[in-house]
């Protein structure tokens, strides 16, 4: 699974887009949306980089955004990714090391 990071992480320089051509069909990629902005953001990175063909998953930030939320962006939008909750903070919330 590679993370793609999104604005909202403050992290996007980790991005190693080089290393896109190297993944198969069976890759996945997942974009953990802060906000309305990483959501935008992120549906255009898909198409920018052409990741449409890899399994794509879309999780709610914990603290920043409801999965209500992210849920009805992705449904009215009808976009091919799947959506996926941070399970870990679900059940340990930020407990390090859980």
């Amino acid at each position: 699974m590679v993370d793609v990071k999104t604005p909202g992480s403050q992290e996007t320089a980790r991005n190693r887009i080089e290393n896109f051509e190297l993944l198969t069909p069976h890759d996945q990629l997942k974009f953990v949306i802060c906000s309305r902005e990483d959501y935008d953001w992120s549906k255009a990175f898909l198409q920018e980089h052409g990741l449409a063909r890899h399994r794509i998953l879309f999780s709610p930030s914990y603290n920043d955004i409801s999965p209500t939320e992210l849920a009805d962006w992705i449904l009215a939008d009808r976009l091919p990714v799947r959506f996926q909750l941070q399970l870990h903070k679900v059940l340990w919330g930020d407990t390090p090391g859980k």
